[in-house]
């Protein structure tokens, strides 16, 4: 009988913490400089929707970063391989995504959406068994033999759906707003949030609540104490690797039908605010990613209504203020290794 595992959680006490209280304090901020609230309000929703898409496809990349010590820069090409396969499936069930049933729209997405994220994570084990396997502890090869790895990826794509970007119209119940007034709430971007919500929300529970979620935690604080007690932290590695690859094939269907269309770079345009998210939370922490998602998501949605010509480099100033005042990130796991 193995021996059970007894650890405080990784991601800090959040009421003794200043931390969470960092998104409404930005928001109270930005309500201040835009003036309008109406128009708040609709920057707001599009910086949550945006958030929540970044993290979809950066909490699984934080969890390898903090169990595996991974630097996995090839995590974008599961991005672009789901987003690709998940507008093949809407494809093939165009009368679904063209019918005017919301129902129908969302089954046909959620199918596309649920291929993407079975194709994406089994090219995750394959890429971790034979990619990244024979480089652990050596983090410039990791880096060097990943983004090779994405690169390749790419040019698969290009063989397969040709070099250019293919357009991918929402369906009509997903098209527009609602108006409140003066307060426009674009429909996909509610959506984007509902997702983002539930996949934080399961997320959390199972890390939390579950004996698989406390071994993938103890594993963030000690590897070496989870192979003492008898578990198989190489099998927990592969499994986490591969849920961050299936959570990136999906992230990849939500950024893209949010854009509008899809070229194979995407994945590895979008890994710049996927990796300023990961460091801003702290390696290891889903909470922690989640409110970085929000921070960058809603920095860049401001800064783009209140200053466009430094829109693009706010994730990069935000990474920069926090840093200085959290070296390790807004809630980094805890490392005993």
């Amino acid at each position: 009988m193995k021996p059970a595992i007894s650890i405080p959680t990784p991601f800090g006490p959040w009421r003794l913490s200043p931390v969470p209280l960092l998104v409404p304090a930005l928001m109270v901020v930005a309500l201040v400089l835009v003036g309008s609230p109406s128009t708040w309000v609709t920057l707001t929703l599009a910086g949550l929707a945006m958030g929540m898409m970044i993290f979809i496809m950066a909490s699984g990349l934080t969890l390898v970063f903090g169990l595996m010590d991974v630097l996995n820069f090839g995590h974008g090409a599961f991005i672009s391989l789901g987003a690709f396969i998940g507008v093949t499936i809407m494809t093939a069930l165009s009368p679904w995504m063209d019918s005017l049933s919301l129902a129908a729209n969302l089954g046909a997405i959620g199918l596309g959406a649920l291929v993407a994220m079975v194709v994406a994570g089994g090219f995750g084990y394959l890429f971790e068994r034979t990619i990244i396997r024979p480089v652990y502890g050596d983090h410039l090869k990791q880096i060097l033999i990943t983004m090779g790895g994405m690169i390749v990826v790419e040019q698969v794509i290009y063989v397969f759906w040709g070099p250019d970007a293919i357009p991918i119209p929402r369906p009509d119940s997903l098209k527009g707003a609602f108006a409140f007034g003066d307060v426009v709430l674009e429909k996909y971007r509610v959506l984007a949030v509902v997702v983002g919500l539930v996949i934080f929300a399961a997320m959390s529970l199972t890390l939390k609540r579950t004996k698989i979620g406390l071994l993938v935690r103890a594993g963030v604080e000690n590897g070496e104490m989870v192979e003492t007690l008898g578990y198989r932290i190489g099998a927990l590695f592969i499994a986490v690797f591969v849920v961050g690859s299936a959570l990136a094939g999906l992230g990849g269907v939500m950024w893209g039908l949010y854009q509008e269309v899809i070229t194979a770079p995407m994945g590895m345009s979008v890994m710049i605010l996927i990796f300023i998210v990961v460091i801003i939370g702290g390696l290891g922490s889903v909470e922690g990613c989640f409110l970085g998602a929000l921070l960058v998501g809603l920095m860049n949605n401001y800064a783009a209504y209140l200053a466009p010509k430094v829109a693009l480099g706010s994730s990069i100033l935000l990474m920069v203020a926090i840093l200085m005042w959290r070296p390790e990130g807004l809630l980094p796991a805890a490392k005993g290794r």
